[in-house]
């Protein structure tokens, strides 16, 4: 997966480029879909860094190899982003995950 893919992903799920973290909760890795999209006029990102900072989290969750997981995911879910609620799609590390969560 690349980042272009990943936004494509977005864009044919919500028509919006969201905002995308990976965020460590406890022992677990978490894909968090935020609110804010680079459509709007606040969002900080330029689309050059927009679109690197997804080749960054793409090329991450190739490293885990969790991108076709954590696409399905995202393909199924029925939730949409909202003000103040983020989408939080589970990562599976599977048996490396100790490495990650050190």
């Amino acid at each position: 997966m690349t980042g272009a893919e990943l936004h494509r992903l977005l864009l044919d799920k919500w028509g919006k480029s969201y905002d995308i973290r990976i965020q460590r909760r406890r022992q677990r890795v978490l894909l968090m879909v935020m609110w804010r999209y680079r459509e709007q006029q606040s969002f900080p990102l330029s689309e050059e860094d927009y679109l690197a900072h997804l080749d960054t989290i793409a090329e991450q969750l190739c490293d885990w190899g969790a991108a076709e997981a954590v696409a399905a995911e995202l393909r199924k879910t029925p939730q949409r982003p909202r003000l103040g609620k983020a989408i939080a799609i589970p990562v599976d590390l599977g048996v490396r995950a100790s490495e990650w969560l050190l």
